[in-house]
């Protein structure tokens, strides 16, 4: 006699769930929610089955970075000059320039800048630079993710129809659309604060903080019937999903993005703003 174990009848459910193959995307994606509603996928599993399905047809043009937001370093400037720009920005990789914002030489790695700070005699940025690769816009982003993995390249800038820079992405900007949002060492911990005061003017703000709190923390009176986060007011002044440094006035408060991915906002930038007078 047979003993109707656990394992079986889970095997089971998992036959009879894909007892027809899909015929399109549409009946896939049923099939996987059909999957989530009956637990054999959590939540986190079937957002990063979506995220491949979603990076398959996305492409570089979709979640690049702009041009006008892209932080880049002028080769004719002295290290003493860009150095304060790169430790503000926190940034591992800065395109390079020479003449035009067109005309990217190569790639800095901030970590490279440690030679300088060695006091090596004939520092010259020009003899640190990685090749800089370029892609076109409509590359898609899984072609780019294999292309990153197996040119162990992090970075690539993005060129428009006329060969001018257009934006540039990296390999975390694809991973985030599969698995959501990366946190590094300059992102809150989960049992920090929400709002955490970097200046007198300046703050750090999660996008979940209650509109409660920011009220309470910065003396404003948002009103929160429709949304109940700061960072669901700041999307609604948007009127859409703003990209990373982008930046919205609302009052006499400056919200600049420093923190999303292509499904919602995590950390924000406060700024006071001083009315001229």
């Amino acid at each position: 006699m047979d003993d109707p174990s656990p394992k079986n009848g889970w095997l089971e459910r998992i036959n009879t769930l894909f007892s027809r193959e899909p015929e399109d995307r549409e009946q896939l994606v049923t099939l996987l929610n059909a999957a989530f509603e009956r637990n054999l996928l959590d939540s986190d599993a079937l957002s990063m089955i979506e995220g491949v399905m979603q990076v398959s047809e996305m492409r570089a043009r979709d979640i690049m970075i702009p041009r006008s937001q892209m932080g880049v370093i002028d080769i004719s400037e002295t290290p003493d000059k860009f150095i304060p720009f790169v430790i503000e920005t926190a940034h591992s990789r800065f395109p390079v320039t020479e003449g035009s914002e067109d005309n990217i030489v190569g790639i800095l790695l901030a970590k490279d800048l440690l030679r300088y700070y060695a006091g090596e005699e004939e520092f010259d940025i020009r003899d640190m630079l990685r090749p800089a690769v370029f892609i076109p816009e409509s590359t898609r982003l899984n072609i780019l993710l294999k292309d990153f993995r197996s040119n162990r390249n992090h970075i690539a800038i993005v060129v428009n129809e006329y060969g001018g820079v257009a934006g540039l992405v990296t390999i975390e900007d694809v991973l985030e659309q599969i698995v959501g949002e990366i946190e590094d060492e300059y992102d809150f911990d989960e049992d920090e604060d929400n709002i955490v005061k970097e200046s007198e003017q300046l703050y750090r703000v999660k996008a979940l903080t209650e509109i409660d709190s920011f009220n309470e923390t910065f003396g404003t009176n948002f009103d929160n019937d429709d949304f109940d986060t700061i960072g669901g007011l700041v999307l609604k002044k948007f009127g859409r999903l703003p990209n990373r440094d982008e930046s919205v006035v609302i009052n006499d408060l400056r919200f600049t993005v420093q923190r999303s991915d292509s499904r919602r906002l995590y950390m924000l930038k406060v700024e006071r703003i001083t009315a001229n007078i």
